[in-house]
């Protein structure tokens, strides 16, 4: 791998490794964010609340299959980062052009299904009518940035399995910047429809950047030649149920945004804008994830179970420290950022009571994440993915059917999303206490055979 700065996880300081990877995989969080907020100002401001609830009811799809993306490059990843850590470099040389035939094919393959599929996702969501029209034109565009998004997160997660997160942070720059000059220009010829045109264009311009860049640099070898069946069958083990992981916190979201619509275009505008918002108190815990996964792969690929079970402390504790502070900063300021949204007083007080309600929620997940990459990294994106379907699937979905019937109504939704995050991070560290004394008694008794 040539031109980019890599990462021994084996060696050097914890706390320097860590925050070297992670730092530039927050900033490029953060212009995700930036990303999808410049789509949301111009929509509340210029075409209303309608609007925002046309793309809000979109989302739920978006995000799961941004998820899909993470959940399927992320166990490549994995994989990556073993090899790497076991300093074999054919497999590693496999792994990668294997997983490259097999992302690619897989991204076409959803497009199309998604596209034929449209009313039937709208329909799930319970979308009112006075929006369908908008929320499925608005989704047939963006729908055609799927293979792009996909393409460019497979290739984010192997430069991460190297240590290195500057690449997928400066190609985020490019893409967040084309999308902020392209979207008031769009928005001003197609309204909703030039939003989800101008993140189309966007994210193609910047795939071809990053072909450019390839084709000059060779930073990382993709060969067809080296496609490899038994490769690709153990790719597909640690790929699905980790795209089945971080689909999760989706599915769930979608049908915490079907129960919303229950309460009306002015609820769903709420959570659309909190949502939003939200993103800034969830995004450190993904990246602190990205982080720890990549770190605990190449140390459990190079037999130092104990190294990884330090970049785990230390990830709770700098990220827990982190969100606790913009945690209380949202709380704080919540009703004068949903007005950025062009929220109305309705919507600004469903905000705030989302933030209220939820708070400490935000530092249980940067445990639960902190927890479960380094189980992703251990090799046991299965275990994760149990462990999910219990507080996302089983916790969450049920409490909050339940309790947004009682007479909390709304604010039920909210306190179901509270308990669901407790739950997580309890589990996850009994589970992560489980795994790591089991893999360290196996690694002494390989130790005591040599």
């Amino acid at each position: 791998m040539k031109g980019l700065k890599k990462i021994n996880f084996l060696e050097g300081d914890v706390k320097n490794n860590l925050l070297t990877l992670f730092i530039p995989l927050l900033i490029s969080f953060f212009l995700s964010m930036a990303f999808d907020i410049n789509d949301s100002i111009w929509i509340g401001n210029i075409l209303g609340k309608n609007a925002l609830a046309a793309q809000t009811v979109s989302m739920p799809l978006i995000l799961l299959y941004n998820s899909i993306c993470m959940g399927v490059t992320g166990g490549i990843g994995i994989l990556v980062s073993q090899a790497i850590g076991s300093k074999n470099n054919e497999k590693c040389a496999k792994i990668i052009s294997t997983s490259f035939v097999m992302v690619l094919v897989l991204s076409l393959v959803i497009t199309v299904i998604c596209e034929l599929g449209i009313n039937t996702i709208l329909f799930s969501v319970d979308t009112p009518a006075s929006i369908y029209d908008d929320a499925k034109s608005f989704l047939q565009i963006h729908i055609l940035s799927f293979v792009f998004m996909m393409i460019f997160s497979y290739f984010a997660a192997v430069m991460r399995s190297y240590g290195n997160s500057i690449f997928q942070l400066i190609s985020i720059i490019i893409c967040t910047l084309l999308n902020a000059v392209l979207d008031p220009i769009f928005i001003y010829f197609y309204g909703l429809n030039g939003v989800a045109a101008a993140t189309v264009l966007a994210e193609c311009i910047l795939i071809i950047i990053v072909y450019v860049y390839y084709c000059k640099n060779k930073f990382i070898n993709i060969k067809p030649s080296l496609f490899d069946s038994q490769i690709l069958k153990s790719i597909i083990s640690k790929a699905v149920p980790s795209m089945f992981q971080q689909s999760l916190p989706a599915i769930s979201t979608t049908f915490v945004t079907t129960f919303t619509a229950g309460f009306g275009i002015t609820a769903i505008a709420g959570l659309g804008t909190a949502t939003k918002i939200e993103t800034l108190l969830l995004y450190p815990s993904m990246a602190m994830n990205m982080a720890i996964s990549a770190a605990a792969g190449q140390c459990f690929g190079g037999h130092d179970v104990k190294k990884a079970r330090e970049y785990s402390k230390w990830g709770i504790i700098l990220g827990g420290g982190l969100v606790s502070v913009f945690t209380l900063l949202v709380i704080l300021f919540s009703k004068y950022l949903s007005f950025i949204f062009g929220a109305d007083i309705q919507v600004s007080e469903i905000v705030s009571s989302y933030f209220i309600i939820i708070s400490i929620g935000y530092v249980c997940n940067m445990i639960t994440n902190s927890m479960l990459g380094a189980i992703n990294g251990f090799g046991k994106p299965a275990s994760a993915m149990y462990l999910m379907i219990f507080y996302y699937i089983i916790v969450r979905i049920p409490l909050a059917k339940l309790l947004s019937t009682t007479s909390l109504g709304l604010n039920g939704l909210w306190f179901a999303v509270l308990i669901s995050h407790i739950a997580a991070a309890i589990a996850s560290v009994l589970f992560y206490k489980q795994i790591t004394k089991a893999k360290i008694r196996e690694e002494a008794s390989l130790k005591q055979m040599i």
